[in-house]
């Protein structure tokens, strides 16, 4: 027993030393991989590892199993293995190379080099790391250049576009990196030289409104600014395709093949600035491409084969294209040939009855939008004969359409009269104005149909808009209404007979002695309009009617403020103002309007108030409840009900919607509700900064002015980075800039300069923005300004505007008054001048010291004004003075600083430094000890010595 025992003590005892000796299992490891045998080495070298306690070894054993894991082509746990070495000595030569091998299987090149590039630093001679360095130097570049190509990533994204079985997302990915690549004009280039346009026709070929709106949006961006590609794509693809595409019943495409048309319209008729040479007028003649446009819209605009949709965007695109874009161009031809060639096929549109069989597809927005075009072309028109064959155009058009056998066909007729009125009125009123018309439109009212009563009661209420007419349908029409709006029971026709009452209601406008109904009989009709305004049950076009008819009657000041104290009837007509139906805009922005009083008001003078009645002329009176503590209490009702949310939403419509004249109307609303203060922070922080800057720079002279005032007292208070965030706040100086022009009364001028001044004490980038837009000139003359507070806001406006390098050079600049007016401005008697002068002067002396010793010639005032800001009360203009005082010490200008030594300065100076210190007026005493010792520092006084 004892002998066995000894036996298995001794085997058992070599079995544990082995185990717990690291550098036994290692060489026996480094045994096995000799062998060839690497599952056993790596086996040895594991077992190691688990029992190894020193570092260093530790490092070893990881590098060797990383060979071993090279050899199983197991590449992940070699570059692992060999990094564990790396750790502990980064120079491990072996180490490093076996990563790099490693890595290099796993494709990590760029990876795979650093560490061959540290082993050759290491063994600059050795030529295998040498000849690895070559090589990975060499498939990197190769890489690059296949991975960055922009050819292989086009023919990668049409693969992976063009594959059945790709993933969605890999495909959405593509299709995005496309529209990218062709938005820029080597991408754009590189996917037309690559067989591009033929490959996204195959996209479109597809039939998947995902694909076709992808090789769309590429295609538009390939045309952008590019005049020959833009030709060439057009004749690859076709107009007629991308036609056939605009009118498919889907939104989104319409309205990217809408964009691709702009985008070839625009790099055809100029945006494309490329010199071609002699060859451009042969191979770019655009003519033919332009007007075969132009001729396939038109066909777009009356086809049954076209979507409301597209038949928006084809109306859209002629509202856009055709009209002059400034009416001191000479050429209106587009305008005349689409005259000739489409007149009939927009008053086509205008007259569909969507109610009556085999009408056009439609949007809820179409009609609104012809009768815009067809306004936009009659005002396009330079001379007397050419608006003459517009009306004939249209004469012969309704003619040919009134049939007393063909009922259908007399209905298209009053519809097209009807969207004529909601254009160019003149036209409209005109034809209303025909024998038999308006009879006709009242003859309907009595129809049994119910399609002919809401087609007349709409042309009624459209052509009743000039006081005569609505004179004359008061005296005819209004009992035909009453009785329509008794007996139907259809809610669309009764709606419409209230509206039309409501509009002859408000004939009188704002007059409150032209009242067209009896006493309360508005408030009743109005009362109506609110409750029907507020029933969800009723559809989104029929409740629009309902704020037709109260954009009438707000005129009566009873009515809007009954109106502005129901709530939920504002925050209905604000939802529906929200909603896809933009044909409401107009309707909504009248009633604001109304609401705000900020229409334009006659000034009543008393003597020829006076004089009228003496006359016995007619003399408009003012309602009780257009004063204006009415008006500011109706202000505060519309923001709290969330006015300024709808008409962010109502701006960003598009421009065939929204009208100069609707623009206007909401930059008034706009700067009605900014004019006080204390409800600046409310529109801001509901997207109102944002959304008056396009009202700033488009539309009417009135509505651009109205705005950029509303802009101007919005940034005078607000922190420019919450009010105008991103880059929109260098798009706000132009409109401030703008309302500086002496034609601008003094209140614009002033809400400007504070504009100015906040937006100038915010950054470097607007201050040169501000110089860049010419204002400086503008800003100098009103520090001139005989009106206190426009001059304190000029020189305020400089002040922050003095750090500018631009500003500083023309202070320096010889020749001018400019530094002599700062200086003379300080001793003004009004002290906010004073300290905005000082403040600006201190600065200008504090950045140029030149401007130091100029101070002291442009004016012999000069230190008879800096005595009196030392000296001064106020301790802001004190510390200013003090400041100067110091800048002129440290100007380098020895004989100066000896002037000002001399002079009662340094007994001011001693004055205030000896003070106790005081934490209310520390700062001018801590600026006059600093004065004191530079002035020793410079040797022109010694510190006091106390007697021994």
């Amino acid at each position: 027993m004892a002998i066995c025992y000894g036996r298995h003590r001794s085997t058992g005892h070599r079995f544990a030393s082995m185990m717990g000796d690291p550098i036994q299992l290692k060489d026996e490891g480094n045994k096995h991989f000799q062998a060839g045998d690497i599952d056993k080495a790596i086996e040895c070298y594991t077992n190691a590892i688990k029992v190894c306690k020193d570092k260093k070894v530790l490092a070893v054993i990881h590098r060797n199993r990383s060979a071993c894991y090279l050899k199983k082509e197991n590449y992940a746990n070699a570059a692992s293995d060999a990094s564990k070495a790396i750790d502990v000595d980064a120079a491990d030569i072996k180490a490093l190379y076996r990563r790099c091998q490693a890595l290099e299987k796993l494709g990590k090149l760029d990876m795979a080099f650093k560490d061959v590039q540290r082993c050759a630093t290491i063994e600059p001679k050795n030529k295998t790391f040498l000849e690895t360095l070559r090589r990975l130097g060499a498939e990197i570049q190769a890489k690059l250049k296949t991975t960055f190509s922009t050819d292989s990533r086009v023919q990668n994204m049409f693969d992976i576009l063009l594959d059945e079985e790709m993933e969605k997302d890999k495909k959405e990915k593509a299709a995005n990196n496309l529209i990218v690549l062709s938005r820029e004009d080597a991408g754009a280039d590189r996917i037309f030289q690559n067989n591009g346009v033929p490959l996204l026709l195959n996209m479109i070929e597809t039939g998947k409104p995902e694909m076709i709106l992808s090789a769309v949006r590429t295609l538009s961006g390939m045309c952008t600014g590019h005049k020959a590609r833009a030709m060439a794509i057009i004749h690859m693809v076709g107009i007629d395709k991308m036609c056939s595409i605009m009118a498919v019943d889907n939104e989104e495409l319409a309205l990217a093949t809408c964009n691709f048309f702009q985008c070839v319209n625009d790099s055809l008729t100029g945006g494309d600035k490329r010199e071609y040479g002699k060859e451009e007028a042969l191979v770019l003649d655009a003519a033919k491409d332009l007007k075969t446009i132009l001729l396939s819209l038109l066909e777009m605009a009356a086809s049954k084969k076209v979507s409301g949709h597209g038949r928006d965007q084809a109306l859209n695109l002629l509202s856009k294209n055709v009209p002059r874009k400034e009416k001191r161009e000479q050429d209106n031809s587009r305008t005349l040939f689409t005259i000739d060639h489409g007149l009939k096929k927009i008053l086509k549109v205008c007259g569909q009855v969507p109610e009556l069989p085999d009408q056009l597809p439609l949007t809820e927005n179409t009609q609104l939008i012809a009768s815009v075009l067809l306004n936009r072309l009659y005002d396009d028109l330079k001379c007397d004969p050419e608006r003459d064959n517009y009306r004939d155009i249209c004469d012969e058009y309704i003619k040919s359409k009134i049939d007393p056998n063909d009922m259908d066909k007399t209905l298209h007729a009053i519809n097209t009269i009807s969207g004529l009125l909601q254009g160019p009125f003149d036209v409209g009123n005109a034809l209303v104005g025909h024998q038999g018309i308006m009879e006709m439109m009242v003859a309907l009212c009595g129809s049994e149909r119910e399609v002919d009563q809401m087609v007349a009661v709409e042309a009624l209420i459209h052509s009743s808009t000039k006081m005569s007419r609505a004179t004359f349908i008061i005296t005819n029409g209004v009992s035909l209404l009453k009785d329509i709006y008794k007996k139907t029971k259809n809610e669309k026709i009764k709606i419409r007979a209230l509206v039309g009452l409501c509009k002859l209601g408000s004939a009188g406008g704002d007059d409150y002695s032209l009242r067209q109904f009896a006493e309360g009989s508005t408030e009743k009709l109005a009362k109506q309009c609110r409750k029907w305004l507020c029933n969800p049950q009723i559809d989104s076009k029929t409740r629009k009617w309902a704020i037709e008819g109260l954009a009438y009657l707000t005129n009566d000041a009873d009515v809007k403020d009954d109106f502005v104290e129901d709530e939920p009837a504002l925050k209905a007509m604000f939802e529906l103002a929200k909603s896809t139906d933009k044909t409401i805009i107009y309707a909504v922005a009248c009633t604001l309007v109304n609401c705000t009083n900020c229409y334009d008001k006659k000034e009543i003078i008393p003597e020829m108030v006076q004089l009228a009645k003496f006359s016995k002329q007619h003399v408009p009176e003012q309602h009780p409840k257009d004063k204006k503590d009415f008006i500011e209490r109706r202000v505060k009702r519309l923001l709290k009900a969330g006015v300024t949310s709808a008409l962010t939403v109502m701006v960003k419509a598009d421009n065939s919607i929204l009208t100069d004249q609707t623009k206007e109307m909401l930059s008034r609303v706009f700067l009605a509700l900014s004019d006080d203060a204390r409800d600046r922070g409310t529109i801001v922080a509901q997207g109102g900064g944002k959304a008056l800057i396009p009202l700033a720079l488009e539309g009417t002279d009135t509505g651009k002015v109205r705005a950029s005032h509303a802009l101007a007292k919005i940034a005078a208070i607000s922190n420019p980075e919450i009010a105008f965030p991103g880059e929109r706040v260098y798009e706000v100086v132009r409109p401030l800039v703008s309302l500086l022009h002496t034609d601008r009364d003094g209140m614009q001028n002033y809400e400007a300069l504070r504009g100015l001044t906040n937006l100038a004490g915010y950054s470097e980038k607007l201050r040169v923005k501000i110089v860049k837009e010419k204002a400086l000139s503008d800003i100098e003359n009103y520090m001139f300004e005989e009106h206190d507070q426009i001059r304190q806001a000029a020189v305020e406006c400089m002040c922050n505007l003095v750090t500018c390098k631009e500003v500083q050079e023309r202070y320096l600049e010889d020749g001018n008054d400019k530094l002599k007016l700062l200086v003379l401005l300080c001793g003004e008697d009004d002290e906010n001048v004073q300290v905005a002068a000082a403040g600006a002067l201190a600065m200008l002396t504090a950045v140029q010291k030149k401007l130091c010793t100029k101070m002291t010639c442009v004016t012999s005032q000069w230190l008879e004004i800096l005595q009196r800001l030392c000296l001064h009360t106020n301790l802001k203009i004190q510390h200013r003075g003090l400041v100067i005082v110091y800048n002129m010490l440290n100007s380098d200008d020895n004989e100066l600083a000896k002037k000002l030594i001399e002079c009662e300065i340094l007994e001011i100076l001693t004055v205030i430094g000896k003070a106790e210190d005081n934490p209310k007026r520390q700062e001018p005493i801590d600026v006059a000890r600093t004065c004191l010792v530079k002035a020793m520092d410079l040797g022109l006084i010694k510190p006091f010595a106390s007697p021994s």
